[in-house]
């Protein structure tokens, strides 16, 4: 085992190379690879090099080389295509804050069956008085890359489940086709890591990937799994975000 896995269980190390094709006996020479390639994109600035870095990149396409340089390109690409979303990119930029606050994302603490993170998205609550689309989704975005930080995370992943019950046509007026182009490719290459997305249209279900039974009440969720529930709150995750991502 490397420095670059400490921390790791074993029972992780050995789905990391059962599932995602790393070996730690040549996990620098990957990454030498990869870091390599940089120079084929001078029209990209790579303000992130270090090998951490580029390993969550490797993990996300599974050890292709040319598939996690052209996700590592995009990363970059899509920040500098999108400047202003990246502006003043933490906790307590006031719009992330406020969306943090209203649940946009809301964070379940425990993981699912695979091991993964769940965010959750309640549609219908959106108050577009409140919040921008954009902030909401610079709100994720800066979720996900905290969530990414955790090294079990990157060979676990995470999943968002989105939940568009009630979602009134007002509020529906709001998503342009490019703004939702803005939010899809985010989703796909804005934390380095492709998260899937999961839409329910009842506020109680069980998602059919995750196995968790949600329901939603007075901005709580409850999660049943295992002959045991978990409430949530939304707004929590402010506090976690705020905590790690508050002045970077």
């Amino acid at each position: 085992m490397t420095h670059l896995q400490a921390g790791l269980s074993p029972e992780t190390i050995e789905k990391a190379r059962l599932e995602l094709n790393e070996n730690p006996d040549i996990l620098h020479q990957d990454i030498q690879q990869v870091r390599d390639m940089i120079i084929t994109r001078p029209d990209i600035g790579f303000l992130r090099t270090d090998d951490a870095f580029i390993l969550r990149f490797l993990r996300a396409r599974k050890f292709h080389q040319m598939e996690a340089f052209r996700l590592l390109a995009q990363y970059f690409q899509y920040r500098q295509l999108n400047l202003d979303m990246f502006k003043n990119f933490k906790a307590d930029d006031p719009g992330i804050k406020r969306a943090l606050t209203d649940g946009f994302p809301g964070v379940l603490e425990n993981r699912d069956h695979c091991g993964r993170k769940i965010l959750l998205l309640f549609a219908a609550n959106w108050d577009q008085s409140r919040n921008s689309f954009i902030d909401i989704l610079r709100a994720i975005l800066l979720s996900l890359e905290v969530l990414i930080e955790d090294q079990e995370l990157q060979i676990n992943g995470f999943i968002l489940i989105i939940d568009w019950s009630n979602f009134s046509f007002k509020q529906a007026s709001k998503l342009t086709p490019s703004i939702l182009k803005l939010a899809i490719e985010g989703l796909q290459v804005g934390a380095g890591h492709h998260v899937p997305a999961f839409f329910v249209t009842e506020a109680r279900g069980t998602c059919p990937s995750t196995g968790v039974h949600l329901t939603c009440k007075q901005n709580r969720i409850q999660r049943e799994g295992e002959g045991e529930e978990e409430s949530s709150s939304l707004s929590s995750w402010k506090c976690v975000v705020y905590c790690l991502r508050g002045c970077v």
